[in-house]
């Protein structure tokens, strides 16, 4: 029943498929965030240094930065049902194998792989988006991607704290043996192929300078966050820029480069990945330093804290679901601009949230308030901006349309949470308003990137 589309498929086939899209990229999503969670106990558990299980969760980035694009070019050319459908085994089996695992290097090996099997998923993705909903639709299935990505990786801490509250860390894995077995089951036989008339091979050496590239890109982001040494971060980030022009070098002469500097050079294209690497920048700074805000400076208790963040999370599911179908009858760029409009109000209203309130507001209600607005301004931003990605790539081109998108999440947060970790070390005491004022930047540089973009995508 794979068959294909030329525009979409039919009901409810188009259903049972983004159901599988969904079940994949939510456990691709959450078990990013749900090991880092239990990181003290893992560290405790097997005997190793805390410094040592930050592996647990480098090890799985670094495999999906590193392999997200070389798995998009890959899709191309083998398929994006194909390649999805095998990242779910590889990321479903190595799930089982982290349950499994009792000593370090064997989680971490097996945290390697099951990061392969994420960016399987999640690099072919939206492009499997274009090819399961028709183009007059397609806000609307970018808006229900977004609003599950979001969703997942927002509340990915609060179900990480129920899990352990009833079971130990393995089980943090092992849930996603039985919804990787489904996904894989209603995906092999309702999700569409696509066109594969590039008969050319794989480039093997673009992807292994891909990876490289990447892989020294965020090590080098990751040490200025964590206090690396500066020879050791100016080696990697020295090293990042020498790869990276050899990359971008070798791809300017290959008809479907897996870097895709082809799209890149359409100026659509490329500001929207620039305002939403900024955009996602700025949400994980908020998401990173506001605990710390709540629970250190305010001594509010964790509980207190997650049900503090959840209308955020709450507000942004809801806006994103409704900003994708909107997308597809009003202009992106202008929705992109409001929408950061409004999150960047809301960070710097947080910023200037007083330790203690007027006596006639409660501070939850002096927190929710611009939370919320944060939430609905990501949201509005959020799936306009992936639609537009999406819609100024030329239908063959949409697996590095999909990779890039992906990519540009990763980044952003990666970057966000090392700003973060950096202004911590420099402001000890009361950083979180600074933070949020950077946020709000990133988040304006966002919204100017929309604004200014061509709108006939």
């Amino acid at each position: 029943m794979s068959g294909s589309s030329a525009d979409g498929l039919p009901f409810p086939r188009r259903g049972w498929a983004i159901l599988t899209l969904g079940l994949g990229l939510a456990m691709a999503v959450l078990t990013g965030s749900l090991a880092n969670l239990a990181l003290p106990t893992i560290s405790r558990e097997l005997g190793v240094s805390a410094a040592e299980s930050i592996w647990v969760a480098n090890a799985y980035q670094l495999a999906v930065t590193m392999t997200l694009l070389p798995l998009a070019s890959l899709g191309e050319k083998l398929g994006y049902r194909r390649v999805y459908l095998w990242g779910l085994v590889l990321f479903t089996a190595a799930s089982g194998a982290c349950a499994l695992a009792e000593t370090m290097p064997a989680l971490v090996a097996a945290r390697v792989l099951q990061g392969f099997g994420a960016a399987g998923v999640m690099s072919v993705n939206t492009a499997l988006i274009r090819f399961i909903y028709p183009s007059s639709q397609l806000g609307r299935g970018v808006g229900y991607n977004a609003l599950i990505g979001g969703t997942t990786s927002a509340l990915g801490p609060s179900i990480a704290s129920v899990i352990l509250a009833v079971a130990d860390w393995h089980m943090l894995f092992a849930v996603n043996l039985p919804l990787g077995v489904l996904a894989w089951l209603i995906g092999r036989r309702v999700l569409p192929d696509n066109p594969t008339a590039d008969h050319q091979k794989f480039d093997t050496a673009s992807a292994a300078l891909n990876g490289a590239f990447f892989g020294l890109l965020v090590l080098g982001i990751d040490g200025l966050g964590h206090g690396q040494g500066a020879f050791f971060i100016g080696l990697e980030l020295s090293g990042a820029a020498v790869v990276g022009v050899a990359l971008v070098w070798r791809q300017l002469s290959q008809r479907n480069p897996l870097l895709p500097v082809d799209l890149l050079m359409r100026p659509v294209f490329a500001l929207s990945i620039a305002a939403s690497t900024f955009s996602f920048v700025a949400q994980s700074m908020a998401f990173t330093a506001l605990p710390f805000f709540l629970v250190v400076e305010l001594h509010r208790s964790q509980t207190e804290t997650g049900l503090l963040m959840t209308p955020w999370s709450a507000a942004m599911a809801v806006t994103a679901l409704f900003a994708g179908r909107l997308s597809d009858r009003f202009s992106p760029a202008l929705m992109g601009g409001l929408g950061q409009a409004v999150l960047c109000t809301g960070l710097v209203a947080l910023a200037l949230l007083p330790a203690a309130p007027p006596a006639w507001m409660p501070f939850w209600l002096a927190f929710v308030g611009p939370a919320i607005l944060c939430g609905i301004g990501f949201g509005l931003f959020n799936s306009p901006n992936n639609r537009t990605i999406m819609a100024s790539a030329p239908r063959a081109r949409s697996g590095g349309a999909s990779g890039m998108q992906a990519t540009s999440r990763l980044l952003g947060q990666t970057i966000g949470a090392a700003l973060v970790a950096m202004m911590f070390n420099i402001f000890p005491a009361g950083g979180t308003a600074l933070v949020l004022i950077v946020a709000a930047c990133f988040s304006a540089a966002a919204g100017v990137a929309s604004l200014f973009r061509p709108r006939t995508a």
